[in-house]
């Protein structure tokens, strides 16, 4: 008994070194822990990264809303505010998502690193992963646009009111896709894989009011709506994933998109071409008749994009594409959406009788092949998108050359008046020394 005692108590001694090696290895990682709590609390205030403690902040929280910003950029000082104000409602989403930003200009060697090309340039960091952000700044629709990357991917929906409270809080920014009479699973693949673009749900239970209101009359059905637009379209199968993601992408966009900078981010994923018609102003009675009936070939013609722009709208596009003020208007060209468009020969311009047929035609030389290839004169599509970058690049410029004119004019002052021979005075040579007589007065 006394061996079996004094063996117990040996094993005991034997544990204690290794006991204070993990209390002290505890002692040291508790405060560490603490640390990184205190430094990166949820307290819905913007934090202020660098280079020492971004991978820390993108690691500790899934989802990090983070503007590269420099301190003198205007469009910087005008999104700061509005960061503050989304930044308290943001962190009270579940899950969390944190604002943060950086100094871009200071902290250059991380800027490098996430390919900061401009100022303000937005990402949002889901689980360490960086996604560009092209969306609003206002505050309350920066709000709304982020929400979607923290809710579900696919709403479940179980009365009339359920529908309509989710259209109604899903706003206007994006299209929504509601199945009706459809099972989860058969959207939830795609409404992962689009879930930045749209709102997805599948209403399970649901009245006759709801089938009058959004205008379908059988089940299955997936109806697509784009609030903004006020459009809507309904798709009955068949619900194979093939065709089903045919008509959600086609449907992430309006039948027919009105071309501004804003509505070109949209543009930037789609791989259809463009069919851009350039009016001379796009508010006016002749314009919206031309709308109408392009609205028409667009609903027939779903493998193209089909767009309008104003040239009193937005000139400088349209002058991309050769439009200046002696062109006659409507024109229309098929655009990639970067470098290149293309004119359908014997359809360079519309006039006003039968616009129908005239639009028909194009389209149907298009796909014909009889076409001429051209080039864009003004930016790409990403230099549309970030045309204001351009505008600011190009008042710096100025700046700077004005500035090296003003102190070239008063070095210029500051120069003797009698610099050369009279003989070259009077010959009506320029006064200001020439190479040859600045050296020889140096000697002098």
């Amino acid at each position: 008994m006394a061996s079996s005692s004094s063996s117990l108590q040996s094993i005991y001694y034997s544990f204690i070194p290794l006991l204070l090696i993990i209390s002290l290895s505890l002692s040291l990682v508790s405060p560490s822990i603490s640390a990184s709590e205190d430094q990166f609390k949820l307290d819905g205030k913007v934090l202020q990264l660098d280079d020492t403690n971004f991978d820390a902040a993108i690691s500790n929280f899934d989802y990090v809303f983070v503007d590269f910003y420099a301190p003198w950029c205007g469009h910087c000082k005008k999104l700061a505010p509005e960061l503050d104000k989304a930044a308290p409602i943001l962190a009270g989403l579940k899950p969390p998502i944190v604002v943060a930003k950086v100094d871009a200009d200071k902290y250059r060697k991380l800027a490098s690193k996430h390919e900061i090309d401009g100022y303000p340039t937005l990402k949002i960091f889901m689980h360490g992963v960086p996604t560009e952000y092209y969306g609003p700044r206002k505050a309350d629709l920066l709000v709304r646009t982020l929400t979607k990357y923290v809710a579900p991917d696919v709403a479940i929906l179980d009365s009339d009111t359920g529908i309509r409270d989710f259209i109604e809080a899903a706003g206007m920014k994006f299209p929504i896709f509601t199945g009706f009479g459809l099972n989860e699973s058969t959207i939830s693949n795609l409404a992962v894989k689009y879930k930045k673009k749209a709102w997805f749900s599948v209403a399970k239970d649901f009245s006759d009011d709801i089938m009058t209101s959004y205008d379908f009359d059988k089940v299955p059905a997936l109806v697509a709506i784009h609030p903004v637009y006020n459009e809507q379209s309904i798709f009955y199968g068949p619900f194979e994933e093939k065709f089903l993601e045919d008509y959600i992408k086609q449907s992430l966009l309006p039948l027919l998109l009105p071309i501004n900078q804003e509505s070109l981010r949209s543009l930037k994923d789609d791989q259809r071409r463009i069919v851009v018609t350039i009016l001379e102003d796009e508010a006016d009675d002749k314009s919206k008749g031309v709308i109408k009936v392009l609205k028409a070939a667009a609903s027939a013609n779903r493998d193209l994009i089909f767009g309008y722009v104003g040239a009193k709208q937005w000139e400088d596009f349209t002058e991309s594409f050769e439009v200046y003020k002696k062109t006659q208007l409507p024109k229309m060209i098929v655009w990639d959406g970067d470098e290149e468009y293309s004119t359908v020969i014997g359809s360079e311009s519309i006039d006003e009788t039968d616009i129908g047929s005239q639009v028909s035609r194009f389209i149907e030389g298009y796909r014909e092949g009889s076409v001429i290839q051209k080039r864009i004169s003004g930016p790409t599509f990403m230099g549309f998108v970030k045309s204001n970058i351009g505008v600011q690049i190009l008042f710096i410029f100025l700046f700077v050359v004005i500035v090296m004119v003003m102190i070239l004019a008063i070095t210029t002052k500051e120069e003797p008046l009698t610099v050369g021979t009279r003989d070259q005075v009077d010959d009506g040579s320029s006064s200001t020394p020439q190479p040859e007589t600045r050296e020889a007065l140096k000697e002098d």
